[in-house]
């Protein structure tokens, strides 16, 4: 029996996973996409692939993955995948298989419950409010009950609730061998079993920690695996560039001076110094971020212009300085006052480096900067609602990730339903170096011709006009109206997104239309997804955040609307640095940075509309650029087929043919 029949037989419609699986239906891009898998894994070679929605890819990487008797790890982009896999489809193929495979769910230390630090909450009894209180109390009881420690299993409490980070740990504050907890460590627990176990299922930050941090014998994992899969790839070049560089925020230093008060209280109750100090570092971190106007990304040419944050910045490392000498005084009195002290060390450290580090007018630093691991880096400020984070981005990840692939021989997967502009790979690969990858593209098997259509209307007006929200909504509505609500409008800023949600409240008020009107930031991202998919017709305005990862099959999403062509702000530190580096060269910043970001971020945002055979919609995109520029071509081509027109009749009978 060759290999590919083999596979043909598991993948059939009379085969095992029909057996196992409901509704299930052979798809011939699944079993090519399985072929290729199972063939880098027997070759020990990289292999990068597409697979559009429907194709089925993770039962196309699974069966070879389980069927090869080797360790494996799966990293994926999102948590909500993670917990799909090792909860749902992981079980469903192996058992449909009968192979003795065991698996394991492997999180990063946030998501475990932390009994010393839970119990450091419950004697401090300090939280913000009467909700985080009884939040607190259901940890602790969800605590003596729990095998995993796992805090997706506590649904008691939200995931967002305050009361997590205080009985949590990070890799700062965790006390390691050295914590009395150390035997009952729910952490410790879930490492020691994906160690034995032979599919590790991980997401992309935990694997970059493995790989770069060696995080407490962490580092373990990755040597002895296999293969490697990544689903969600498109994402490993973003998240690759936080953990091959350097970062330090008010956030790390908040949970510091957290931290101290809380060992203070259990160790050091006699030295008040202690405690005066920490909430003197803690209002100078919340006065640095005070000390911004404005939200965003700042580079160093910018982070100059901030003369108040360079006084708080100033005036935080004073803060830093006293903490640490109190620190110093009472570090012998308990494991947990020790780490606080080495925590604020390494922060101090951190800080200087980042203000030593020298620059050139692009924002980059030299080759041989600390934080760049040998390579040029960008230095840069991030300001958000919560704080500030100053950062060393290196300018290519493509060295650092190479460097892993020239290690131990081993198969490396990469897939997503969106890698490729076309069917040009060459993005993603120079992204990550791999000069050497085999590539495949799959498309998906849904019949979009006949159940979706591409509208781009007559009209509208340069993207950068004043009023050109006013003109989105201008010509959406009568779509929404066609629609009868059951939408995404999907914005490129959180600025857009606000105004086109004031004018569409405008708009259903004035026709008195029962379309309920969601925005992204008014709950919490899961409750808004599961109101829109209860109501039925509602209209949702996002931003970033929904453009993917986001699943909703049937009736309730049959339009999505996208604002702008999603091309990167210019001024992102990061981005113009790498255009920079890019024109240096002699090289087309635009085709070879630019235009492969912005077509990977459409292709995620139409993703949303079509996600199961039956489904049916419209895709409107509002940027007459899509048609007007030469570089339109390139990025509908690399959308899925859908008819596309420029005429709102044909819209409108497209809906009507869906109500008849």
């Amino acid at each position: 029996m060759t290999a590919r029949s083999d596979l043909e037989k598991i993948f059939a419609v009379d085969g095992p996973l029909a057996r196992a699986i409901r509704d299930y239906r052979p798809r011939h891009q699944q079993i090519a996409m399985a072929q290729a898998v199972r063939e880098a894994i027997i070759g020990n070679r990289p292999l990068v692939a597409e697979a559009g929605t429907g194709t089925g890819k993770t039962f196309a990487y699974l069966v070879p993955a389980l069927l090869s008797g080797g360790k494996v790890i799966i990293s994926t982009g999102t948590k909500t995948l993670q917990d799909q896999l090792f909860n749902r489809d992981l079980p469903t193929v192996r058992e449909a298989l009968g192979v003795p495979a065991t698996i394991a769910l492997l999180k990063g230390r946030a998501n475990y419950v932390c009994p010393w630090h839970l119990e450091r909450a419950l004697a401090a009894g300090k939280l913000a409010s009467r909700a985080e209180v009884l939040h607190l109390n259901a940890i602790a009881r969800f605590a003596k009950v729990t095998a995993s420690g796992d805090k997706a299993e506590c649904s008691e409490v939200p995931e967002d609730s305050g009361a997590w980070q205080l009985c949590t740990s990070t890799r700062e504050n965790c006390l390691g061998q050295e914590c009395a907890y150390v035997k009952e460590c729910f952490v410790i627990n879930a490492r020691r079993e994906a160690l034995t176990a032979d599919i590790i299922v991980v997401n992309h930050h935990l694997f970059f920690a493995d790989v770069m941090l060696k995080d407490d014998g962490m580092g373990e994992l990755l040597p002895a695996v296999n293969t490697v899969i990544f689903d969600e790839a498109h994402q490993l070049p973003e998240v690759a560039g936080l953990f091959f560089g350097a970062s330090v925020g008010t956030g790390q230093i908040l949970d510091l001076a957290r931290d101290a008060k809380l060992e203070g209280i259990a160790a050091a109750k006699d030295y008040p110094p202690l405690q005066e100090a920490a909430q003197a570092l803690e209002k100078a971190a919340k006065d640095l971020r005070l000390a911004f106007k404005h939200e965003g990304r700042l580079a160093v040419a910018q982070w100059l212009q901030h003369p108040d944050a360079i006084a708080a910045l100033a005036h935080l490392q004073q803060r830093l300085d006293e903490l640490g000498r109190h620190l110093e005084a009472q570090a012998g009195r308990s494991e947990g006052l020790a780490n606080c002290l080495r925590r604020c060390q390494e922060l101090t450290q951190s800080l200087q480096a980042w203000q030593a580090a020298k620059v050139s007018a692009s924002g980059t630093a030299p080759a041989d900067m600390e934080g760049g691991g040998g390579q040029a880096a960008v230095r840069w400020v991030e300001v958000t609602a919560y704080g500030a984070t100053f950062n060393l981005t290196p300018l290519s990840v493509a060295p650092f990730f190479k460097r892993q692939l020239e290690g131990h021989p081993r198969a490396w997967i990469f897939t997503s339903a969106t890698l490729a502009v076309g069917e040009d790979f060459s993005h993603f690969c120079s992204a990550l170096g791999l000069t050497q990858a085999q590539t495949g593209c799959w498309g998906s098997p849904f019949d979009y011709p006949s159940h979706a259509l591409l509208y781009c209307p007559t009209g509208m007006p340069d993207p950068n006009h004043p009023d050109y929200s006013e003109a989105v909504v201008e010509a959406c509505w009568p779509v929404i109206r066609a629609a009868q609500g059951r939408a995404f409008v999907l914005c490129t800023s959180l600025r857009a997104m606000r105004r086109i949600h004031e004018l569409l409240a405008l708009r259903i008020e004035n026709a008195a239309l029962d379309l309920p009107l969601l925005l992204q930031g008014q709950r919490p991202k899961a409750e808004l997804l599961d109101a829109f998919r209860r109501l039925g017709n509602a209209v949702l305005v996002a931003s970033q955040s929904f453009w993917e990862g986001v699943d909703v099959p049937g009736e309730a999403l049959s339009l999505v609307i996208i604002d702008k062509l999603p091309f990167a702000p210019p001024d992102d530190p990061v981005l113009a640095a790498r255009i920079d580096s890019c024109k240096r060269q002699g090289r087309n910043a635009f085709f070879e940075v630019q235009l492969p970001r912005a077509v990977i971020s459409m292709k995620q945002g139409a993703g949303r509309l079509i996600r199961s055979e039956t489904d049916r919609g419209v895709l409107m995109v509002c940027d007459p650029r899509l048609v007007e520029k030469p570089y339109g071509r390139r990025i509908w081509q690399s959308l899925p087929p859908m008819r596309r027109t420029r005429e709102l009749g044909e819209v409108e009978a497209f809906f009507g043919n869906l109500e008849n």
